[in-house]
């Protein structure tokens, strides 16, 4: 029996191929055609790597700035024995034992955290609760640093965080389907080099990046073209 699709997929069929694959900049203009939600969707950029997902040695993180933003107002905890100095650069919660005690009772109403290294001493504690969130602070992702002011103004300015799935797939959100064409496609070419630079020292494959696609919240995904990330 055949496969009902949704009105949404079938009227994103009658402007593009979904089977084809596209340059980075069209893949951007085919997406921008697509029947839009009455939200503003999440613009995402979806990797698959050729890397071993089982050897630790392999796994892929890293972050990047998005040259104009996430479109995403972004939760900042700090955890620091200086608060003021932290809420005073933009964080929305600041603290130490009294924030780890919120979070220990259940409260997780953030969207990044920062620590410094200090304070890591005692928020290692947390990482049970943190962990599975992907909340945890860390020096690979910039947020575990002691340029509190700093990390604050590259998180909310748009800096993004990826880190490659269990099944070897990493997602990293690069706007929202209000920005314009040029300004996903700025975010988009940031991405794709930050991924393609974070290829682990132990890859021995000859594709890293396998495939990538590109689609918002409600729409399907369209392919970008090899050529685009061939080099890594």
């Amino acid at each position: 029996m055949p496969k009902k699709h949704s009105k949404r997929y079938n009227s994103a069929v009658k402007v593009a191929d979904l089977n084809q694959e596209y340059p980075l900049a069209e893949a951007v203009e085919v997406l921008a055609k697509f029947p839009k939600a009455k939200f503003d969707e999440t613009v995402e950029l979806s990797f698959r790597l050729g890397v071993d997902a089982t050897s630790g040695e392999q796994n892929v993180r890293g972050t990047t700035p998005l040259p104009n933003g996430s479109g995403k107002k972004v939760r900042v905890v700090v955890f620091t024995d200086s608060p003021k100095a932290a809420l005073d650069a933009g964080a929305d919660f600041a603290g130490l034992d009294d924030l780890m005690a919120k979070i220990n009772e259940g409260w997780l109403d953030f969207d990044v955290a920062i620590a410094t290294t200090e304070a890591m001493k005692k928020v290692r504690t947390l990482a049970r609760v943190l962990g599975p969130k992907g909340l945890m602070p860390n020096p690979k992702s910039g947020t575990v640093t002691d340029d509190v002011v700093a990390g604050i103004k590259a998180v909310k300015a748009g800096r993004v965080e990826f880190k490659m799935d269990k099944t070897a797939n990493l997602g990293v959100g690069v706007g929202k389907r209000s920005f314009t064409s040029a300004q996903i496609l700025e975010n988009v070419q940031a991405v794709v080099e930050a991924v393609g630079k974070s290829k682990p020292a132990t890859f021995k494959g000859s594709s890293f990046i396998k495939s990538v696609t590109l689609s918002s919240s409600m729409s399907p995904a369209v392919k970008v073209a090899s050529s685009e990330f061939s080099k890594y």
